[in-house]
């Protein structure tokens, strides 16, 4: 038995490019960078050491995550990790990708890397506007303290019977 899962977060490098196949699957690739951190031989200082990461999402979510994401977006990544290999002008090539089951918005929707990107195709996109009134405080009007305590009507708590089980027990 083996396991194919992937968990990275990190930072959009490039804006995403979303495209088609001939069968009309839509396809969006885009990188993440994930640093390492590492010691350096010379200094002994901490260094932070980036990994690029190519991603692909396929289907009806990959046109939706193309609005939504663009380059320094912070996202959190669940998927596959696929292999290809391929020749071109007589060499061997090869990579290495993940295939995006999960992602999750880490950036606040009004920072830089988490705003919507226009969309040349369609005339571009806006996000709605909303202005929320903004609430008035008082505070509040000072109580009394009651004559007497009020007592709960709570059932007396009982200890569970002592049970002899150990981590060997446990299935997991």
């Amino acid at each position: 038995m083996s396991i194919n899962r992937v968990n990275i977060s990190g930072n959009l490098t490039r804006d995403p490019e979303l495209r088609s196949t001939t069968s009309g699957t839509q396809v969006l690739t885009f990188g993440v960078a994930v640093n390492d951190r590492r010691r350096n031989q010379q200094t002994g200082e901490w260094e932070d050491v980036p990994n690029f990461v190519d991603c692909v999402v396929f289907g009806s979510r990959a046109d939706a995550l193309s609005r939504f994401l663009s380059k320094g977006s912070k996202v959190a990544i669940e998927g596959k990790l696929r292999y290809s290999s391929w020749e071109r002008d007589g060499q061997r090539r090869s990579k290495l990708e993940v295939i995006v089951d999960e992602i999750e918005f880490m950036s606040p929707r009004n920072s830089q890397g988490g705003q919507p990107r226009q969309q040349p195709q369609q005339g571009g996109y806006e996000a709605p506007a909303y202005n929320a009134p903004s609430p008035s405080y008082a505070a509040p009007a000072p109580q009394q303290a009651p004559a007497q305590p009020q007592t709960s009507q709570r059932p007396p708590v009982t200890n569970p019977p002592n049970a002899d089980v150990f981590d060997e027990d446990i299935p997991f």
